[in-house]
């Protein structure tokens, strides 16, 4: 059977149900839904049926089906207990020209009733052409389960923006893209909203504020395990450049026009430069591409991520950073075991096997060789500090305190070890917070841009 999935605008639109029984009242909920004019015609009715027309939800003619009620109606549904009747039904429609669903009747059926999951004006529609409702219903869950409760209002204010770029903006190839550089953006209520602004200054400002390379976290390799945002990213980018861990489970996310191109290094073996890698980053970006720097686990983790940064910050390619889900979590899951414990083990250290070789780089005593990371440090950092002076850490040990991280008011603040017990005095950090020290935090280079309201702020002292 050949379907052509549509969604019908029938509001005001007459529509005739025959049957009131219980098949019927539930094709009445959907019906109504629709703002459709909606007659029912049936010698009998269950109460509900019988209360919705005392209310003027809809119209109740209480005998049994004529000819002539088809006539006029815009579609057809036959709901009754008497498959004669729904055939009759059916047939009296086909001759008229009537779109006609004959419930529970394949072969009596123009149409279907998929299953649907709604997010206020986004519907989801899926059909087994009527060979097994509960698999829709079962798929139907499913997807239920995976989308945003919010994901409607967001389509609400995308669609206003979308209107007003219509009203103002040239037909043409920059208000197509400008269109899907929004549909891939958050919307807020402030006036000073960067999708806002974009919707009415166009794509320059995409190219000004919009990141054009994208680090993302693929996660140790479950797709389910990737965040929303990696998947959406994946979704709708032009081009893939993946660490050779990364799974085909994940890669297969990609849509079928993007370029998926292998940078692996792996076990020693180069067949690429880091520098080639930064160079297809480069030409991409500037190719106006959205360009995925997939790399496995999570990219701030032994992923080269620093030198790619830096080379991307030095180029002027804007980008923005997507965690994913380490490798080490993953394994703590995996044997069902907390890399934390009150009693055993109070800090984590995450290193690697293998350093880069580097003649230029000096040696750093062993103290201060790591980066340390201190979940809720409280509000006296002094103390925290002189313990760490105490140990030899130098006083200009680069700090940072994070506070609320990836949520709206994020915020972020760059110190020193010496200057760190002051910090707390000055400004208090807004919890949950998170302290990080080691030469690896030092301030970005001025290239480095931060988007999307991730706005980074400098304490002074």
């Amino acid at each position: 059977m050949s379907l052509l999935p549509i969604f019908l605008n029938l509001e005001g639109r007459p529509c005739l149900l025959v049957g009131a029984g219980t098949v019927a009242l539930e094709k009445i909920g959907t019906l109504l839904k629709t703002g459709l004019r909606l007659r029912v015609v049936a010698p009998e009715a269950r109460v509900e049926v019988r209360e919705l027309a005392a209310e003027g939800k809809l119209e109740w003619v209480r005998r049994e089906v004529e000819p002539a009620d088809l006539d006029g109606n815009f579609i057809v549904i036959a709901a009754t207990d008497v498959p004669e009747v729904n055939t009759t039904v059916y047939r009296e429609a086909l001759a008229r020209g009537i779109p006609c669903n004959s419930v529970d009747d394949i072969p009596n059926c123009d149409f279907f009733f998929g299953s649907v999951v709604s997010r206020g004006d986004l519907q989801i529609a899926i059909s087994t052409a009527g060979e097994s409702p509960a698999v829709a219903q079962r798929l139907r869950r499913e997807i239920d389960e995976q989308l945003p409760e919010d994901l409607g209002p967001w389509l609400a204010k995308l669609g206003e923006l979308r209107r007003e770029v219509l009203a103002t903006h040239p037909r043409g190839e920059e208000r197509r893209l400008l269109l899907h550089e929004l549909a891939k953006r958050e919307i807020c209520d402030s006036a000073l909203c960067e999708t806002k602004q974009l919707a009415r200054t166009g794509r320059e400002a995409t190219r000004a504020v919009g990141a054009s390379v994208y680090l993302v976290g693929a996660g140790p390799g479950d797709p389910e395990l990737l965040t929303l945002k990696a998947v959406r990213l994946l979704e709708s980018a032009d081009v893939i450049l993946h660490d050779d861990l990364v799974p085909q489970a994940v890669l297969d996310l990609a849509k079928s026009s993007a370029e998926v191109v292998n940078v692996g290094k792996r076990c020693g073996a180069k067949n690429i430069t880091q520098e080639e890698i930064n160079a297809l980053m480069f030409e991409h970006a500037r190719a106006e591409r959205s360009v995925v720097r997939l790399k496995s686990g999570d990219p701030l983790l032994f992923g080269r991520a620093s030198e790619e940064l830096t080379a991307l910050a030095e180029a002027g390619v804007p980008f923005e950073i997507v965690p994913g889900v380490s490798a080490a979590f993953a394994a703590a899951a995996a044997i069902g075991r907390s890399l934390t414990d009150r009693d055993w083990a109070s800090h984590v250290i995450l290193t690697t096997g293998q350093h880069a070789q580097s003649h230029n780089r000096e040696a750093l005593p062993a103290v201060e060789a790591g980066t340390r990371v201190v979940y809720m440090p409280g509000r006296d950092l002094g103390l925290l500090a002189a313990e760490w002076l105490a140990e030899g850490l130098p006083c200009d040990l680069p700090c940072v305190v994070v506070s609320r991280a990836a949520q709206p008011d994020q915020r972020v603040m760059h110190t020193t070890l010496g200057e760190l017990g002051t910090l707390g005095e000055l400004e208090p950090a807004a919890a949950p917070s998170l302290l990080i020290a080691g030469w690896a935090v030092r301030e970005p280079s001025a290239g480095a841009r931060l988007i999307e309201g991730a706005a980074s702020m400098k304490a002074e002292a």
